[in-house]
Order: C-alpha cells, then sequence, then structure tokens
C-alpha cells in the first residue's frame, strides 16, 4: 500500500488508501482575504495563530502555510515570501504540533519554509511545466519532502481528463528521474466546478480511481473548486469529499471549520438595506458591520461589555485571559466548530472501515472535540 509520511517536531501523519483521509487546513492563506493581508504587512500574526489553533481543534492533521501576500510596500514576492514564509511557520509550529504544508508559487519561499519546518513536510506544490519541473524537483529531492503534483502543463488546465492523467504520469516519471518515489507524490487531479462542467465530479472520481491503481499516488485537491457559483455549497462539498474518499481520494486541502452563520446572514441583510436604497462600498468588511446590524457574535459583545465597564469606571486589566473572564459576564469564548465537510470525511472513513473502531467519529462529535458536541453543550450551558 501506498503511505506517504509526513512529520512535524514529534508527530507523524500518514497519507494512505487504507488510512484515515487527511484534512490539510487551507485557512493560513492571505489569497481573498484583505484583512489577512493587511495584518501580516504590519506585522500581525494574531489571525495566523488564531487559524492555527482552531482549524486543529476542528480535526485538521496537517496546516497549509500560504505566504502568498502582495505588500503595498514592495510588489516583489520574490523579495518578500521568503521572509514571511519563514516567521509564518516558525509561529505556527510554537502554537501547534502538526505537520505543515509549504504552499507557494516562488521557490525562494518554498525554500525558506523547507529550511523553517521542523519534521517532514509537504510541498505544496509541482506542475508539469518543464521549468517548474527544474526548479521545485531539486528542492522534494534536496530535503527528502513529499509534494503535491497539480495535473496541469504550459497548455493550461485541460477539461479532457484523459490528458490529466498523462500529465500526472509525466510528473511522476520526472520526479523518478531525480530518485523521488512515487509514494512521495500526491496528484491534485485538479477539481473542476460542476455548475460550469456538468460531469466535473464523475471525471474526478473516475481520475483518482485511475491514478491510484494505475500510478500507485495519494491524492489531494481544493474541496471546494467543485460548488464554486452554486448555492448551499457545503452541501455540494459534503457529498462531493465523502463520494471522493469512496473512490479512493485520500487528502483534501479544506477548511475544517465552521464558518460563522452570521456572517451570511450579514450579508443578506445589507442587501436587504441595498434594496431599501441604502448604498455601501462593495468591499464592506462583514465582521466589522455585524454588530451595528444587531448581530454581533459573543467575542464582539465580550469586547463590548468591557468597554462598557470601563466607562463605568470598573478597570479591567488587558492582561487578563479572555477564558477566564467570559464567563463571568454571561459568554463563553468560540475555539472553532467543525465543519460539515470534515464531519462527512470522518462518517465516510467510518463507512470505509478506514476508522474500524469509530475513534475520530467519536472524538470529533464528543465535547471538548471541536465538533458538534462541543457547540451543543455549550449552548445548553448558557
Amino acid at each position: 500500500m501506498t503511505r506517504t509520511v509526513l512529520e512535524s517536531k514529534s508527530k507523524t501523519v500518514t497519507i494512505g488508501f487504507d488510512e484515515p483521509f487527511c484534512v490539510i487546513g487551507e485557512r493560513i492563506n492571505p489569497t481573498g482575504r484583505k484583512l489577512l493581508a493587511a495584518e501580516l504587512e504590519a506585522g500581525d500574526f494574531s489571525t495566523v495563530e488564531k487559524d492555527a489553533l482552531e482549524q486543529v481543534a476542528c480535526g485538521a492533521q496537517v496546516l497549509d502555510i500560504n505566504a502568498g501576500v502582495v505588500y503595498n510596500s514592495n510588489p516583489n514576492p520574490n523579495e518578500t515570501e521568503p521572509p514571511l514564509m519563514t516567521k509564518m511557520v516558525e509561529l505556527v509550529q510554537g502554537v501547534v504540533d502538526v505537520p505543515l504544508c509549504i504552499d507557494s508559487s516562488v521557490p525562494g519561499a518554498l525554500e525558506a519554509g523547507l529550511e523553517a519546518a521542523e519534521g517532514r513536510p509537504l510541498l505544496n506544490s509541482v506542475t508539469g511545466e518543464e521549468e517548474r519541473l527544474e526548479l521545485v524537483l531539486p528542492l522534494v529531492k534536496k530535503y527528502n519532502v513529499p509534494v503535491v503534483a497539480i495535473s496541469n502543463d504550459d497548455t493550461g488546465i485541460s477539461e479532457d481528463p484523459d490528458v490529466r492523467f498523462a500529465v500526472a504520469k509525466r510528473i511522476v516519471e520526472r520526479a523518478a528521474d531525480f530518485g523521488i518515489p512515487a509514494h512521495d507524490i500526491v496528484v491534485d487531479p485538479l477539481v473542476m466546478p460542476v455548475g460550469a462542467m456538468a460531469t466535473a465530479g464523475k471525471q474526478v472520481f473516475t481520475l483518482v480511481r485511475r491514478l491510484r491503481e494505475e500510478l500507485g499516488v495519494n491524492t489531494t485537491c481544493g474541496a471546494s473548486n467543485i460548488s464554486f457559483g452554486l448555492p448551499n455549497r457545503h452541501g455540494i462539498n459534503n457529498a462531493f469529499l465523502a463520494m471522493a474518499a469512496s473512490h479512493g481520494m485520500t487528502s483534501a486541502i479544506m477548511n475544517p471549520v465552521a464558518m460563522p452563520k452570521t456572517l451570511k446572514a450579514t450579508g443578506e441583510r445589507l442587501d436587504a438595506l441595498k434594496a431599501l436604497g441604502v448604498t455601501a462600498p462593495d468591499e464592506v468588511d462583514l465582521k466589522t458591520l455585524r454588530p451595528l446590524l444587531g448581530m454581533a457574535t459573543d467575542e464582539e459583545l465580550l469586547a463590548e461589555r468591557v468597554a462598557r465597564l470601563k466607562a463605568l469606571g470598573i478597570d479591567v486589566p488587558s492582561g487578563v485571559p479572555v477564558e477566564k473572564i467570559a464567563p463571568l459576564l454571561g459568554l463563553a469564548p468560540k475555539t472553532g466548530v467543525a465543519s460539515e465537510e470534515i464531519l462527512s470525511i470522518r462518517a465516510a472513513d467510518f463507512l470505509n472501515a478506514n476508522d474500524p473502531s469509530g475513534g475520530n467519529w467519536i472524538r470529533l462529535n464528543s465535547t471538548g472535540g471541536g465538533g458538534r458536541g462541543r457547540r451543543e453543550g455549550r449552548r445548553r450551558r448558557a
């Protein structure tokens, strides 16, 4: 059986056909997250730390770290990404002990991440372009790490699954030229949006089976791509991940944390206001807007209550731990709730006998395990 071994300082995670599905947390990535990008440029890593802790609490076994932020002060990623990657890797390793996935299109950032990482991280990624192969595969060999191989080349992303398979096969063969074994190649067959291509899901399932049977490689994907542009994306993602696992997919890069439903509700309320003639910038921050519409989270309510206490002359030292003061003010800080997608994956593991005792499923759904039991227990106590 093919096994791809990843390591942190003291933990080992194995991606394999007979192993539980490997969840690679995707949240530490500034792409499309303007607030995070601004924080990183300002040297603020609080969100990175929070995302690392939440994702692991909700079941991520590996954390993807992407330093692809374009600084306003310096738009050259070849200069800004390597030191930022080093800082992010060191910070994340300081708060959680799970293997990392070093993610960048900048070779210098990939090597900076490899140098800073403890254990045996996953490198993300190499494609079928010859120039990229010549840049990345030597790093894979030098640091003896596994690599994500994305099934596109100089011609782009083909809609033909046979072409995508051929690209993957060529990457595996070129890796062998560098002495890199197939078990250290994790192929991303590329998931197309099913809303744009009705056969997208079926194509991936067929590709995963071929990659497993003909090339003997593990597989991964950007799970949310399948539902792009569709309503109720979580419903599509849930079914896709469970079906992909049953067809042999062994990992996915995804968000294991349930996003606050109040964000969607805030957006809907903002749309209703716009329909009444209220104008608002297209890039308005929903998290900032939420309290103004009476939709604050417990964390925001906590900050508001502390501010009111101070206004009454009651001094609340800034160093008081949130987890200690929140219950005294009728609130409980949240540390993340597992998403529906990760619950679907763990159910699929159980049903596919990759979690024969059901231990992972039970832990995820028990109080304190980051799953639904934790949220429901909190609601009962309130």
